[in-house]
């Protein structure tokens, strides 16, 4: 019987990990518990849901792989996974991996025409989801021309995966998959506004886990992790998942948005050890503690990543609760933080030091590095890249030189090793952590009636976050008015995400453009 067996070398810096020529990394996460003694233990706690136990956990990802290998549907298809913030996303993840399919989970703020675009490119086999995300995915899978095999509530009665579960054995044979061998996929936006499949191995998840985890956080199995950011985020699905699975440790789950009074009470109530955010919450979160106390006494570590946090976030939060907040970067393609302050080490304002595993390279256009201080574009090399981007062979080849990725941001790194983000070399947006494309956002103000053309940059709100301007020509000058400028906000709001709508609107008679026509973006950030 094959051991699907990952062993730690934590003698050697960075820690190093073997793993064994047969491995299926839902073996070690998901079973390896039990060996271990954890069935008893409680993994997953969420208010209105039964806590679950590690034994439990086992069983229901053994029913749930049982159930797919039940479908119409071959080893190796993708599984889209609509799916809120529950247990029922951790069986459907982990049970998808151990039967040998590639789970993919996806972005639940999305609209219909992006889940179209998801079905068709990955041409997925099954369709999962939360019952609370009918009215985008049921136009999604009409819509599309590629249409899955399986489409499956997770649960609310009739014939859904929760009754298909329960109808399935509790006992599952993993796939004979290796290290190297595809395990899920996430999507990731682009310049473009086309979401690109970015595919991972089974081997990703424990590096990145041994990696930022164990070795920069010093997480164990008596942390209690509790992550305001979604499972199908990155970000979220360590924080909240794959880490305390690594070490046997317990996560809170939380399905709702994350809003300051919400954070308030999860935290009071399940005494968190490890609070995971982002800066729009943290931001957010100082503003309602005006008004109201927060009791951080179980938290020993707040988390920031998504987008770079303002160093008066951080003087501001440590003096209101005296925890720090350690800032890091991480994105789907390497698929959690490389680069993070840590407790005994930490600039306000910088990214961080390296995580172990991981290394740096800051280089001119000719891919030269650049000498120290100086701002280059970043590239970052370790064993959790991606290994390809599903069927963009020039974006992979782009991006992916010799084990080296090109992350996009543009940094600098001072005299102490702590690397500053300076930016992106693109025109892409974080929003609340979330990436989102100017171009998207300006396509649908075009569709307005009354926009000939829109640009779209980023501005620094008052807590210096970035959101969304608008940069409008309007086909008649005489339109431009507050009445409109409120007409196109709801415009935005109905037809796309709700994080992406423009926060400013501006009206202006014509737009900076190249000889060739295109945008000058980065003229417009000037103003």
């Amino acid at each position: 019987m094959a051991d699907h067996s990952v062993t730690v070398d934590a003698s050697k810096t960075p820690a190093q990990l073997e793993f064994s020529e047969t491995f299926n990394v839902a073996v070690n996460f998901i079973d390896g518990h039990l060996d271990k003694g954890r069935g008893d233990k409680i993994v997953i706690r969420q208010d209105g849901v039964d806590d679950v136990s590690y034994a439990a956990l086992a069983e229901n990802v053994n029913r749930c792989g049982n159930a797919f290998v039940a479908m119409d549907i071959r080893s190796g298809d993708r599984i889209l996974l609509m799916v809120k913030d529950c247990p029922a996303f951790f069986y459907a993840f982990w049970g998808a991996i151990k039967a040998g399919f590639i789970p993919v989970p996806l972005n639940t703020l999305l609209r219909a025409k992006d889940y179209s675009f998801n079905i068709e490119n990955s041409e997925a086999a099954a369709v999962i989801y939360s019952p609370e995300f009918a009215a985008e995915v049921q136009p999604a899978l009409a819509n599309a021309a590629h249409k899955p095999a399986v489409t499956l509530t997770t649960d609310g009665g009739g014939d859904d995966l929760a009754s298909r579960m329960a109808n399935s054995s509790t006992e599952l044979t993993a796939a004979a998959t290796g290290p190297d061998d595809d395990a899920f996929w996430l999507y990731s936006s682009g310049s473009t506004g086309n979401p690109k499949g970015v595919v991972h191995t089974h081997k990703d998840i424990p590096v990145t886990c041994q990696n930022y985890a164990v070795d920069t956080l010093a997480m164990s199995e008596g942390d209690i992790c509790f992550s305001a950011a979604k499972l199908f985020f990155a970000y979220g699905l360590g924080n909240a998942m794959t880490f305390p699975l690594w070490v046997g440790a317990t996560a809170i789950l939380f399905a709702g948005p994350p809003s300051p009074a919400a954070m308030k009470e999860m935290i009071e109530r399940y005494k968190p050890t490890l609070y995971f955010g982002v800066p729009t919450l943290y931001a957010a979160q100082l503003r309602a503690m005006e008004e109201t106390s927060v009791d951080f006494s179980s938290v020993r570590l707040c988390i920031s990543a998504g987008e770079a946090l303002p160093p008066d976030i951080y003087h501001r939060w440590t003096e209101k609760t005296g925890i720090p907040i350690l800032d890091g970067i991480g994105t789907t393609e390497i698929l959690h933080i490389f680069i993070s302050n840590r407790p005994e080490a930490s600039k306000p304002g910088a990214t961080g030091l390296m995580v172990p595993g991981y290394e740096c390279r800051i280089v001119d256009e000719e891919d030269n590095d650049v000498p120290q201080g100086e701002i280059g574009g970043l590239m970052i090399k370790g064993d959790s890249l991606l290994r390809e981007y599903w069927r963009n062979p020039e974006k992979t080849a782009a991006s992916l030189s010799n084990g080296w990725i090109r992350t996009g941001d543009t940094y600098f790194q001072d005299e102490d090793g702590f690397l500053f983000c300076a930016g992106r070399s693109d025109d892409m947006l974080k929003v609340g952590g979330i990436w989102c494309s100017p171009v998207e956002i300006e396509a649908k103000l075009v569709e307005h009636e009354k926009v000939l053309e829109a640009a779209v940059v980023g501005r620094p709100d008052d807590d210096d976050l970035i959101k969304p301007e608008a940069y409008i020509v309007l086909n008649n000058e005489d339109d431009a008015s507050d009445a409109l400028a409120a007409e196109l906000l709801e415009h935005c709001k109905s037809g796309l995400a709700r994080y992406k709508y423009p926060r400013w609107f501006n009206f202006v008679d014509d737009l900076p453009k190249t000889a060739t026509g295109k945008i000058q973006r980065f003229r417009l950030r000037n103003n």
